[in-house]
């Protein structure tokens, strides 16, 4: 390195003489390479260097002394769980309320009836109170509830009374794989049996989950939760979900129409949704059908052009499809009747109502599974009983037999905007199924 240095000196001291700029640009290149060649051989391998000490120290902290005033205004807030075999007035002397009055008034027995149903064992008590343990205010939280019931001093007396909780919607992603069922699947990825039943729900025009699962079946699942204070109070709407049974890949996601309602569509806009239920009562029996018959008031033969469903009086009677009122009032032998037209061509009618649900008037809009009317006995009826129409281009089809069709699928513009809307979300499915399931594959 000696060598090296004593030849550049020696060249930059004949350059001086003939160049002095040249001379100086050169001394900075071969300090900068003489630098370079000494770093180089200091972290050279095989050479020796200190080893590095280390020393622990420890030091003593002192915590400052909390110093509360007995004049300071602010509340002191205090959180627990209700207990088993506990009162109002016991929890509150556990969370700090020392007033011997505002406890004795907490067994008052109009108070305990207003907190029968939301003071019990699980549920959240948040109790604040003053410097000295007088009570300023007391809330009581079911678990799952939106709301809670505070009770609060007022001249002197306790008063309660039901708030609604400020709520924080979060959305959560998860995915899990079926090993027996749904619903243990769904166990095992932390996910409340709602989803489940929810999926189920969504995906049930395509699958079978009673007969159709199979071991190493995929879900994954875009849904919100409502929280309060940092607390997961309940599972909300499902955003987006897909579902790969028996190696068909199936997905739902959720669109917010322009008049905002809200279905779930795959990701060819093709809706989850039945076009027509096929009965407008949960739980009935059919008593007389599309056909010929010995009519009950007149005693004739007459054409019987729907079918009659025995329910009790006031039995919820629900709307078959999404459709426009077109007639709601008494028409003849049907008594109190109700006439739905559903896109162009097709209408329902429900005959013998016991009365009209609230929002059924002319020309409102009704979605399908809607309340609109209840079971009876009016017009030309010998007991309460449901007379059911369904009709293409006005002409009535048997209800039980019709080939029912099939929701819309969204087209043009309605197209676009739902693949706008749910673009991110198809994004995350992806992400989600990739990096859950890497493994696996």
């Amino acid at each position: 390195m000696l060598g090296e240095k004593s030849i550049i000196l020696a060249h930059l001291k004949k350059l001086r003489a003939d160049d002095p700029a040249k001379a100086w640009r050169l001394l900075s290149a071969g300090i900068g390479s003489a630098i370079g060649m000494a770093a180089a051989i200091a972290v050279a391998p095989g050479t020796t260097t200190a080893p590095t000490t280390t020393e622990t120290v420890v030091e003593q902290l002192t915590a400052v002394p909390a110093v509360v005033r007995r004049d300071d205004t602010r509340p002191f807030i205090r959180e627990d769980r209700i207990k088993n075999g506990e009162s109002f007035a016991s929890a509150l002397r556990r969370l700090g309320v020392s007033s011997s009055a505002i406890t004795a008034q907490a067994n008052n027995p109009k108070l305990t009836r207003e907190l029968a149903g939301t003071f019990r064992p699980g549920a959240t008590l948040i109790v604040a109170t003053t410097a000295e343990g007088g009570l300023q205010s007391a809330s009581i939280c079911p678990p799952g509830a939106d709301t809670s019931l505070t009770v609060e001093v007022v001249d002197g007396k306790l008063q309660a009374s039901q708030r609604a909780l400020p709520l924080e919607t979060r959305v959560h992603m998860q995915s899990g794989v079926v090993q027996s069922s749904l619903f243990a699947a769904m166990d095992t990825a932390g996910l409340p049996d709602s989803l489940a039943e929810e999926l189920s729900r969504i995906f049930g025009d395509d699958i079978d989950f009673h007969s159709d699962l199979r071991r190493g079946d995929r879900f994954s699942v875009i849904y919100e939760v409502a929280y309060h204070q940092g607390r997961a109070i309940r599972t909300g709407r499902i955003l987006a979900a897909e579902f790969i049974n028996q190696g068909s890949r199936h997905s739902a996601y959720l669109f917010t129409h322009p008049n905002g309602t809200q279905e779930y569509y795959n990701q060819d806009g093709k809706s989850h949704k039945e076009g027509f239920l096929r009965s407008p009562l949960e739980f009935s029996r059919v008593s007389s059908g599309f056909s010929m018959r010995l009519h009950p008031v007149f005693g004739t033969w007459r054409e019987h052009k729907g079918v009659d469903y025995a329910a009790p009086h006031g039995t919820a009677v629900k709307a078959t499809a999404d459709g426009v009122v077109e007639f709601v009032g008494q028409q003849n032998g049907y008594g109190n009747f109700i006439v739905l037209r559903h896109r162009d061509k097709y209408t329902t009618a429900y005959g013998h109502l016991s009365g009209f649900a609230r929002e059924i008037k002319t020309g409102a809009r009704i979605s399908q599974g809607t309340t609109i009317g209840y079971v009876g006995s009016t017009g030309w009826a010998t007991g309460p009983h449901l007379h059911y129409e369904f009709r293409i281009n006005n002409v009535h089809q048997d209800p039980l037999t019709v080939t029912l069709p099939n929701a819309a699928a969204l087209t043009g513009n309605t197209l676009s905007a739902f693949r706008h809307q749910t673009d991110a979300l198809a994004t995350q499915i992806a992400h989600l199924q990739q990096s859950k399931f890497v493994q696996l594959d």
